[in-house]
């Protein structure tokens, strides 16, 4: 699954991030080298594998050695390098204080780019290759929660309502094709009717998403996670919400408009370098010209990785990660896909 985050004001500023990475590297040395541009490698062992629904199979990892993984948070994901297609970015859906195995779910993707079918032929005692746990998508702190999932965006969301302490009040409405489609569905029955609502849409219809927040009030948060059309839907009834309460997180990237932008300058404070970034060329290629590498992933500003400090100019912001109160103050930008509306930009690099 590919996802990206619009996080609410007031959110926690990101680690470097990604969830199913949306770029195929095209050889096992461009695996590598996003291995190496990553950090932290684990090997982790597939302890088992079991169908969460029609067409999502959850695999349960554990270390290759040692007693226990990486702490993570609600929200968390890691990169799988999957050989011979490049990093995939799962969401942890599991119970963070279980510190010796880690739980993702993937959907097969019948018509994706190999990573999902592969995942999906995985067996118990399989070796796979992670990175560690990245957060773009923090449960924060709030009077009460509202959840809303589509399909597959169940996932980090299910871990969220697991850590909540239980006199924290949160409800979750989960939204999929049918009931049989929907991942971890029975888990879930075994909240309360007034915390869970399943609603299969070819029994029930559409998600009724003004109902469902009709008692919203500042200081609750709203977390969203699903197909772009729900999300859509979502945003649509948060014009309405109180400023900073909804928090996405994205399957795809946004569609964006035509750029504006033709060739700008890019200085890089702490390296003391500049490069001229042409009309046709990302700021992460013309960095490459002068031998200054960035860590990407998905290329299209998805997953966050590439970000980085702005300290002078004008960024024309192209992502799907930042929210429209960051694109507004504009400390950060996305340099694989962002390009400049300033004739300069002075990057903390």
């Amino acid at each position: 699954m590919k996802f990206v985050s619009d996080r609410g004001a007031g959110a926690h500023p990101r680690a470097n991030r990604g969830i199913e990475a949306v770029t195929m590297l095209s050889s096992t040395s461009e695996a590598q080298d996003a291995r190496a541009q990553a950090g932290s490698v684990l090997r982790v062992v597939v302890h088992s594998v079991h169908n969460a629904s029609s067409g999502v199979r959850a695999l349960m990892l554990r270390p290759e050695s040692g007693t226990s993984l990486p702490a993570w948070e609600p929200g968390s994901h890691i990169d799988v390098y999957v050989p011979g297609v490049g990093p995939r970015q799962y969401s942890l859906c599991g119970d963070p204080r279980v510190r010796d195995e880690w739980t993702i779910a993937v959907q097969l993707e019948a018509d994706g780019r190999g990573g999902s079918s592969w995942m999906h032929r995985a067996e118990p005692g399989l070796v796979l290759e992670v990175g560690v746990p990245r957060n773009q998508f923090p449960l924060v702190d709030a009077d009460s929660y509202y959840f809303i999932a589509g399909g597959i965006g169940i996932t980090p969301l299910l871990a969220m309502v697991r850590t909540l302490p239980e006199h924290k009040p949160w409800k979750l409405l989960y939204g999929g094709r049918s009931l049989s489609s929907m991942a971890f569905a029975e888990d879930l029955r075994t909240y309360a009717d007034d915390r869970v609502v399943l609603h299969p849409q070819d029994t029930h219809g559409l998600l009724d998403i003004a109902q469902f927040t009709a008692l919203l009030e500042a200081g609750d948060a709203v977390y969203a996670c699903g197909p772009p059309a729900m999300l859509r839907a979502v945003e649509e009834q948060s014009e309405n919400w109180p400023r900073g309460v909804l928090h996405i997180e994205r399957f795809a990237p946004q569609e964006q408009p035509a750029s504006q932008s033709g060739s700008f300058e890019v200085v890089l404070a702490r390296s003391n370098k500049s490069v001229r970034v042409e009309s046709e060329e990302t700021i992460v290629q013309a960095l490459s010209r002068i031998g200054v590498s960035v860590t990407t992933v998905c290329q299209e500003g998805v997953c966050g990785t590439c970000e980085t400090a702005v300290l002078q100019g004008i960024p024309e912001h192209r992502d799907s990660v930042l929210s429209e109160e960051e694109r507004l103050e504009s400390q950060t930008m996305m340099l694989c896909c962002s390009r400049a509306v300033s004739e300069r930009l002075i990057l903390d690099l």
